[in-house]
């Protein structure tokens, strides 16, 4: 048997949920990062017998297109699979029937299903330091009832009751592209940690929008603190979801 993480995580918040729930399973986990632009994940695949948890971030309510993509290339075999959206604190919308569509066309049988709240990747105000205490307790918890549960099964059934709609919202653009300042010293780290490969080494100055999808890793990861994003945009798109982040969500199991 063989135990597995799948994550997308730019700037790290689902790769901290995701170790909340795999870290009580009490044994090796292998990790796989949808975040590599340079891995084939057609040649990633599992058996039956193997238990997969698989988490990205809720993009205004959707898997990001480029972790479905490389989702949709691994072959699951029938493995049992746990999915995990994770979201700052505004809403995940259609992003846990989203990964239930693409992971069970990849052959995984899910089991369970996890919304969880971290850190915004951009508005920090939104579910700062979360996951917190609490939130990692919450987590533990869950994970242990899922073990339960495949436990008690040879073969567990479905999971039941993941919110979301199909069709799926329009899915939105990326918006918010981070440019480098005066302090960049063209490293080069920023088009090295790119999932998207939008960020040249020959004008690491900016990124190509086209390609851009606002994850900000190239913002968490630059030594200088150089690359940003507009501060007047930010300063409006933190406006439009003030009303919907001010009340604390909390952590969903559907098992």
């Amino acid at each position: 048997m063989r135990f597995a993480q799948i994550v997308f995580s730019p700037t790290g918040g689902t790769q901290k949920v995701a170790d909340a729930v795999t870290e009580v399973w009490g044994t090796h986990v292998d990790r796989v990062d949808l975040t590599d632009a340079g891995e084939d994940f057609s040649k990633t695949m599992f058996q039956k017998e193997d238990i997969v948890l698989v988490a990205v971030p809720s993009y205004g309510g959707r898997v990001p297109e480029l972790a479905a993509k490389r989702l949709g290339q691994i072959y699951g075999k029938h493995a049992q699979c746990i999915i995990v959206c994770v979201y700052g604190n505004r809403a995940y919308e259609d992003t846990l029937v989203e990964m239930q569509d693409i992971v069970e066309g990849c052959g995984f049988h899910v089991v369970a299903a996890i919304s969880a709240v971290a850190e915004h990747s951009i508005m920090h105000q939104y579910a700062a330091e979360r996951p917190d205490e609490q939130d990692f307790m919450e987590l533990h918890d869950f994970s242990k009832k899922i073990l339960e549960k495949l436990k008690d099964n040879a073969v567990a059934p479905d999971a039941s009751g993941i919110p979301g709609n199909r069709p799926y919202k329009k899915a939105g653009g990326a918006g918010l592209v981070p440019k480098a300042d005066k302090n960049c010293v063209d490293c080069g780290l920023c088009a090295e940690a790119c999932p998207a490969r939008a960020i040249s080494k020959d004008n690491i100055r900016t990124a190509d929008a086209g390609k851009c999808i606002s994850c900000m890793r190239c913002v968490v990861r630059c030594p200088e603190s150089a690359r940003k994003v507009n501060s007047v945009m930010v300063s409006v798109a933190s406006l439009a979801i003030k009303k919907a982040c001010s009340v604390k969500k909390g952590n969903e199991l559907f098992i």
